[in-house]
């Protein structure tokens, strides 16, 4: 049987300026992908062009990446031509946690064309009403979710008797902001005083300096590979700075792993607070308090985790608002 209604036109034509690529592209990658996977479900068309005279459009990192098929440039003139056709602008990053420079005014002068904003964390739009954003406009945070076709927590367990409480993290990027000076220290308290009740692994990349004392380590993954080794652990552990609204601790959270965050970690903190706990400079006491409290904040978790169906449902309704206003 065919689940999947099929429309002779779509309800509405979606012009995204970052189209989907195949593999581990990062967050913005998956937003898009699930986002269009979401509204050609719903009935809608996706494209990734502004050629067949779209009826919304959605633009992420304009001016950002060579990945992106269009610009504000290219919006504008759109408008012009047709004022009535609204646009939706995603701000997912920031220039402080990159140490980059032009990332902010970039951002603000994409946010012309804007008709709303969408941050990926209530961090990230103060962060920006300190600089440039105007609050007052018409916003909404969207918490980045994501696949659930991979990431869930079907087969992920509390620590048996007797077996250590296994931490883990991963990122793509070997940037130190990434949190490896405190995923280095814990590395070292494991491999000095907690080896025997505790875990770390890290997947992905590191900086090329760095010598693991303990750390179980992998190659970078993505989807159902970093899913499985995901659920394989208790606890996700995130030091990353000024993250804007990390698509690595959804992904964690997700497969039922309890957050232990940075206090610098940005809209990460956000997370970390409904689903965690703080990493406070007494890594002993930090990490022995949060194998005790993991059922409660598994249980807790799983109540109402994050998801990239949630996210792109909400992203879908806000569209069906723009469009109707």
């Amino acid at each position: 049987m065919d689940f999947i209604t099929r429309f002779s036109s779509p309800l509405a034509r979606v012009a995204i300026n970052l189209p989907p690529r195949s593999g581990a592209w990062g967050g913005a990658n998956q937003w898009t992908t699930q986002l269009s996977r979401w509204l050609l479900y719903h009935g809608y068309s996706v494209r990734y062009d502004l050629k067949k005279n779209p009826d919304i459009i959605v633009m992420t990192h304009t001016g950002l990446t060579i990945k992106t098929t269009f610009g504000v440039g290219e919006v504008l003139a759109h408008k012009e031509k047709y004022p009535h056709v609204p646009c939706l602008h995603r701000i997912n990053d920031n220039d402080l946690r990159k140490d980059s420079r032009a990332m902010n005014d970039l951002l603000a002068q994409s946010n012309e064309a804007a008709d709303h904003t969408v941050f990926v964390s209530q961090w990230l739009a103060e962060h920006h009403a300190a600089r440039w954003f105007d609050l007052s406009r018409p916003h909404s945070v969207i918490t980045p979710g994501a696949d659930p076709r991979f990431f869930h927590p079907l087969g992920n367990q509390l620590p048996h008797t007797g077996e250590p409480c296994r931490l883990v993290t991963h990122h793509w990027s070997d940037h130190w902001k990434k949190g490896f000076d405190i995923y280095e220290k814990i590395d070292t308290w494991l491999a000095e005083e907690g080896k025997e009740h505790f875990e770390l692994w890290i997947i992905g990349r590191w900086p090329k300096e760095m010598r693991w004392k303990s750390a179980r380590t992998f190659a970078p993954q993505s989807g159902i590979a970093l899913a499985s080794l995901l659920r394989q652990c208790h606890g996700y552990v995130s030091a990353s700075r000024y993250e804007p609204g990390a698509m690595h601790v959804a992904e964690g959270l997700q497969c039922g792993l309890p957050l232990l965050y940075h206090s610098e970690s940005g809209g990460t903190v956000e997370q970390g607070e409904r689903y965690g706990m703080l990493l406070e400079d007494d890594l002993g006491k930090t990490l022995n308090r949060f194998a005790q409290e993991l059922p409660r904040l598994r249980a807790k978790l799983l109540i109402d985790p994050p998801s990239g169906s949630k996210m792109s449902s909400q992203y879908h309704q806000l569209l069906v608002r723009m469009m109707t206003l």
